[in-house]
């Protein structure tokens, strides 16, 4: 029996990618600089990006749900409607959820920048007044940046689950397209609508945090 080929992972090459990957951004900044176009300002850009992409994340679920809701409801129709409205449903939430994992990582990369280029200009100060008060900012927008990323990493841990259950459901009467098993979906119902409250409301505190930290920003 013949074995199946072995994936090879050319570690030389993806190291190059990640360099190159790494000098794009770097030079993107660079170029934004030129056109005064700060760090800061490119991190204000995508936290307000991301908070858009959670409250679109946040609409589509909410969205699925009712529509998981409306098909355990299933009195008599067309089965292979119900399915491939719920299969666009999920298929939505899932472009939702990868969405949102892009911008928090965009988010992660500018404010990294920032950070490094912050503190690392901290030593370039002759006067030691603006400094200390510089090294304060930096301190407190550090502290504000840390509460927004935990608050949308805690929301982001959320959608995986949800959008589980949610290709678990699709998947299902994909193969078993009948009354009966729609019918068998029905217990699944209230653990779905929990897991999608809580990935609501971890949200709506991310987008709160997203709020505040953007207001830190234009002080």
């Amino acid at each position: 029996m013949d074995r199946l080929p072995k994936k090879v992972i050319n570690l030389p090459l993806l190291c190059s990618l990640l360099f190159m990957l790494s000098g794009c951004q770097t030079a993107y900044y660079g170029t934004m600089e030129k056109l005064g176009i700060h760090k800061r300002d490119i991190l204000s850009d995508r936290v307000e990006e991301a908070r858009d992409s959670q409250q679109d994340a946040k609409e589509q679920f909410k969205s699925a749900l009712e529509q998981f809701s409306a098909l355990t409801n299933f009195n008599g129709g067309d089965l292979e409607e119900v399915y491939n409205r719920l299969n666009s449903e999920y298929e939505e939430s899932d472009d939702a959820a990868n969405a949102v994992h892009d911008r928090i990582e965009a988010v992660e990369d500018v404010a990294e920048a920032l950070f490094d280029e912050w503190q690392d200009e901290l030593g370039t100060y002759s006067n030691q007044n603006l400094r200390r008060s510089s090294e304060r900012k930096l301190r407190a927008t550090k502290q504000k940046y840390g509460q927004l990323l935990s608050a949308m990493k805690r929301a982001e841990k959320k959608i995986d689950p949800v959008l589980s259950v949610f290709h678990d459901q699709v998947l299902f009467l994909k193969h078993n397209l009948n009354a009966q098993a729609i019918a068998s979906l029905k217990s699944e119902l209230r653990g779905v609508q929990s897991n999608v409250s809580s990935l609501v409301a971890a949200m709506e505190r991310s987008i709160g945090e997203a709020d505040a930290f953007i207001k830190t920003l234009e002080k």
